[in-house]
Order: C-alpha cells, then sequence, then structure tokens
C-alpha cells in the first residue's frame, strides 16, 4: 500500500492512500496536536466529504483498535515464516518482582536472548517499549524468542 505524504505550511502533516475498494482515506496532523481523519469523495478524491477532528484521547483510542489486532496478525505470520520463533503474552502478577519497575531492570534480552515486543495496559498497545517504560500489575508483556528463551522471561518475570 502506498501512501502519500504532503506537508501543509503552518499547518502539519498529511498522510493519505487509497484502499482496495477505491476510498481515499487522510489523516490531517496539525502542529498543535489535534488531528482530522478525513475521508474523500469518491468522485472528485480533491473534495472532502467528512471530516472527523479527534483529540488526543480519541486518536489514541483508534490506533489502538486499528494497532492492536495489526500486531497480533504480524507475529502469527512471523511465527509461520520462521521455524522455532514463539511469542508469549505474559501477565505482570502483583507479586512479580518487577511490577513498578522499570522493564529494563529485568536485562531480558540480555539474560535470555527473547525480546519484549510489546506491553499491553489496560487495552492499549505500547509497541517497542524502551527500556525505562515501567511495568505496572495487570500489564501484559508480549515476548517474542524460542521456547526456551521465552519460558526464561516468564520465570524471570514472575520470580526475579
Amino acid at each position: 500500500m502506498e501512501v502519500e505524504q504532503t506537508a501543509l505550511p503552518g499547518i502539519g502533516l498529511r498522510h493519505e492512500f487509497t484502499t482496495r475498494s477505491g476510498r481515499r482515506i487522510g489523516l490531517v496532523s496539525h502542529r498543535n496536536g489535534r488531528r482530522d481523519l478525513v475521508i474523500y469523495d469518491r468522485n472528485d478524491p480533491d473534495r472532502a466529504c467528512e471530516t472527523v477532528k479527534l483529540n488526543d484521547e480519541e486518536a489514541d483510542a483508534l490506533a489502538e483498535l486499528l494497532g492492536a489486532p495489526r500486531i497480533v496478525q504480524r507475529l502469527n505470520a512471523l511465527h509461520r515464516e520462521v521455524e522455532g520463533l514463539v511469542s508469549l503474552q505474559l501477565p505482570i502478577a502483583p507479586d512479580s518482582p518487577y511490577a513498578g519497575r522499570p522493564m529494563g531492570d529485568a536485562r531480558v534480552r540480555t539474560r535470555t536472548g527473547a525480546s519484549i515486543v510489546a506491553v499491553v495496559r489496560e487495552g492499549q498497545v505500547f509497541a517497542s517499549p524502551a527500556p525505562d517504560f515501567e511495568l505496572a500489575e495487570a500489564d501484559v508483556v508480549v515476548v517474542v524468542g524460542s521456547p526456551e528463551s521465552t519460558s526464561a522471561v516468564s520465570d524471570i518475570l514472575s520470580g526475579g
């Protein structure tokens, strides 16, 4: 899929693409942080027939609704392509030694070779979290690696 990016001087940035069914959709990211979802007229691709203004919370919710299932689909596709690769979803229990601590304290990649690719918190997906991302009770950590390395991550997150 080709996404066109256009600078809008004094406004921000516009991204647009055409769906398989021929609908043109755009997203205008304003410099002030506001986002507008734009649906263009089928007969005139330069005319917006609908614009939905999104505040930060609404934009985040839409991104999560669209993004979380895609991450899972991509991981599943990767599993089919790479023999021996697995992913686990590991909840952070209340008694985990890493609840309330930065993810990097667990040194998961160094100790196991597995990678934490996302953290899901209250329905929100944090893809590729940085080492300073603080884990919280009830987070679900998505780990990718070999069966042995992902099992080792489970042991680390539950027992230290």
